[in-house]
């Protein structure tokens, strides 16, 4: 009988898969790559924020072991701004700080399932979800999402199992973009408490959803601390993508398991990064609003340019946040575009079958384009190199 370890029972990791397409390329000065693979700011926190960074380095406390479940201030400091944001009350304890967003993920589902578990995951997913679940041996059921790339409490009904111990959710969506209604949310909700299951709700570009006020009630209802956990990413919002600081937002009890896991892996997030999260929390509200207003413009120039796609085949499927996820046009499958694009356009980009369960063709007809680090003119080359291809489209006779 074969014998597999955690980490061969799944995949390898897309995102440095599809870095070694460029390696041994020269890209000239004038032409060079564009890189839309990886949805995580490539500028340095604003300089405010790297002055407190380095006035904490000289802090001896900064260098030595936290609290596991993070800085007493820090949780107590987001505990008040997610309250506030969903208007809700929201108690210091209920928070978790963890080594980042896939943390988070991990620690939760550490927390919640066993060996053979099931856990739901909506089609396509974020692809670091997944490799958990496997690393975990709990079993990933996907939930396909409908034609505006929304999961549907009904088609989840079917899916569920007397292992099923969740649903998750990625709001505003990676990969798709998609912002979740509320309505899809509230739906989704009604049937984990029914059925007695967790709701996952990973808000890692919360601070760059579209819509003013809170995205759904979820935190208002009544009980819902034994249905909803939320989880966070403070990279996005502050650029701190290399401190790793995220959080979980779950009942106490919950949490109390979350610190076996964290004690065990991480012992607590890096002290710096979690100062620096503290220091964005307390005086960065103005300058996060703006990041938000240039990532929401960059989201609108894609949303006017694509019009020039569109007219060449190419169908736009979600458009949010950092991201677009796009159907193209081309007889080959996106696996192996992928590469070529590289090579042909000077564009890197992750191919829709890294978001997809392995066998499912959809993947094939998608990429993913992570525009955040672009601005206008960016986006306008972007573009321009994307509708300069004149690869055999498919259901043509060149496609043959």
């Amino acid at each position: 009988m074969p014998h597999f370890s955690r980490t061969e029972s799944t995949f390898t990791p897309p995102v440095p898969e599809a870095k070694r397409w460029i390696e041994g390329i020269d890209f000239p000065a004038d032409r060079p790559l564009i890189n839309v693979s990886q949805a995580a700011p490539v500028d340095p926190p604003p300089p405010a924020l790297r002055r407190a960074m380095a006035e904490a380095m000289e802090v001896p406390e900064t260098h030595l072991y936290g609290p596991v479940l993070g800085l007493p201030k820090l949780r107590a400091a987001l505990a008040k701004s997610w309250g506030a944001h969903y208007d809700a009350e929201v108690p210091a304890e209920s928070v978790a700080i963890t080594a980042g967003c896939n943390q988070a993920f991990a620690a939760t589902l550490a927390a919640i399932c066993g060996e053979g578990d099931e856990v739901l995951l909506p089609t396509p997913w974020y692809f670091n979800h997944k490799m958990w679940l496997d690393m975990q041996g709990v079993r990933t059921v996907p939930l396909p999402t409908d034609d505006r790339l929304l999961p549907v409490a009904e088609t989840a009904r079917a899916l569920i199992t007397e292992r099923t111990r969740a649903i998750v959710l990625v709001t505003p969506n990676n990969p798709g973009g998609v912002e979740y209604p509320a309505e899809t949310l509230s739906a989704l909700y009604e049937l984990a408490r029914e059925k007695g299951l967790w709701l996952i709700v990973d808000e890692t570009y919360k601070d760059f959803d579209s819509r003013s006020g809170a995205p759904h009630d979820l935190l208002k209802r009544e009980g819902h601390e034994d249905t909803l956990i939320q989880l966070y990413s403070f990279s996005k919002a502050y650029r701190l993508t290399g401190h790793r600081v995220g959080a979980i937002i779950a009942k106490p009890a919950l949490l109390t398991e979350v610190e076996k896991f964290q004690d065990t892996v991480a012992i607590c997030a890096p002290q710096l990064g979690q100062v620096a999260a503290l220091w964005g929390l307390e005086n960065l509200s103005q300058w996060l609003a703006g990041e938000r207003d240039e990532i929401l413009a960059r989201g609108r120039a894609i949303a006017e340019q694509f019009p020039r796609l569109e007219a060449k085949g190419w169908v736009l499927k979600g458009l949010g946040a950092y991201f677009a996820y796009v159907e193209h046009p081309f007889a080959a499958p996106s696996s192996e575009l992928g590469p070529k694009l590289v090579r042909d356009a000077g564009i890197l980009a992750l191919p829709g079958t890294m978001f997809m369960p392995a066998g499912d063709t959809t993947g094939e007809r998608h990429f993913r384009f992570a525009f955040a680090n672009l601005d206008t003119q960016g986006i306008t080359t972007l573009f321009d190199r994307l509708c300069e291809l004149d690869w055999p489209l498919a259901g043509t006779d060149s496609a043959a």
